[in-house]
């Protein structure tokens, strides 16, 4: 009995792979764009439910496209320059930034901007949010936390991008749900651990050559647990809050301690490995340390102080505009 799966050679990263013009489209780009338009979609309904009006102020629907238009912009930038600047080891970037965002490859070819990173989108997704709300003159704390009740279930479809791609994946595992991903690293067949590696899945190796071993699907993890999960718990408590401020928090604290967990299944970028070593050979392609820590997780650790912060700050200011 096979105790993994073998990733679906029907996928491909295109979706009309080999169709002239058409095989630009990319399952990568539409979950993207399949993300935003699920996150307005639910932005338009905690607008319904008056979440954005004061007594003062009726938000529009023109301000609802305005707010979420700015929020995406300086999401794609933050996101595209944490990846390129923070993720990327070459320094080509540091010294052509105006590669950055740059869709072409070194022969001209099509490629789009394929390196996001989540943490610099948070970023500069927040940013955007405080430069519109300052302009606007609008309550940040209250379009924060309509816009969280949002972006947890638009980024499900984000990580389905990411393994749609065949990207990202975990590390290597004797769990029967483990895939195996065409592009993961391949490991001697000489080697013994390999061999009783691959005796517990029941695989099949010839005695000599490259094998491909299973590994967690951490994308589908994180659509699930980053995404549905921390969704399901800001959209139960949204009529619930207590403060202004609450569900970003949550929201921020949320996902820093579900991804924190989650990056001792996914592998680490192979030319960063672990920020925060133990053991300092310790192999990425398994978790043999709780100390071994990677660069996804102190940015966890720095969001997950950030929600804490921003809870004290956004609960005292709401005090504050209690006693006026």
């Amino acid at each position: 009995m096979f105790l993994y799966i073998n990733y679906p050679s029907w996928i491909h990263p295109q979706i009309f792979p080999g169709v002239k013009f058409l095989e630009l489209l990319r399952w990568y780009g539409l979950m993207y764009a399949v993300a935003f338009a699920t996150a307005y979609f639910l932005l338009k309904k905690v607008w319904k439910e008056g979440a954005l009006d004061t007594p003062k102020i009726k938000t529009t629907e023109d301000d609802l496209f305005s707010f979420i238009f700015t929020g995406i912009i300086f999401l794609l930038i933050g996101a595209r320059i944490f990846s390129t600047l923070i993720y990327d080891t070459s320094g080509l970037y540091r010294h052509k930034p105006w590669l950055i965002f740059w869709p072409f490859d070194s022969n001209g070819s099509f490629t789009g901007l394929q390196g996001m990173s989540y943490h610099g989108g948070f970023v500069g997704g927040f940013l955007g949010m405080v430069v519109w709300c300052k302009f606007k003159k609008r309550s940040l704390l209250k379009y924060c936390d309509a816009m969280v009740c949002a972006i947890p279930l638009g980024y499900t479809f984000g990580r389905l991008g990411n393994f749609l791609n065949g990207e990202l994946y975990g590390r290597i595992t004797t769990m029967p749900w483990g895939i195996v991903f065409p592009d993961a690293e391949r490991f001697s067949s000489n080697l013994s651990w390999v061999q009783n590696f691959a005796a517990k899945i029941g695989m099949n190796i010839t005695a000599s050559g490259l094998v491909n071993l299973p590994r967690h699907p951490s994308q589908l993890y994180e659509a699930f647990f980053e995404g549905i999960v921390l969704w399901l718990i800001i959209w139960f408590v949204r009529k619930h809050k207590k403060f202004d401020g609450m569900l970003a928090a949550i929201y921020s604290g949320g996902y820093g301690i579900f991804r924190f967990f989650i990056e001792y299944f996914r592998e680490p970028d192979a030319d960063l490995g672990y920020r925060i070593a133990k053991d300092a050979n310790a192999p990425i392609y398994t978790t043999t340390s709780l100390l071994n820590i990677s660069t996804g997780q102190i940015l966890c650790i720095l969001m997950m102080v950030f929600a804490v912060t921003y809870a004290i700050i956004s609960w005292r200011i709401s005090k504050k505009q209690e006693t006026k």
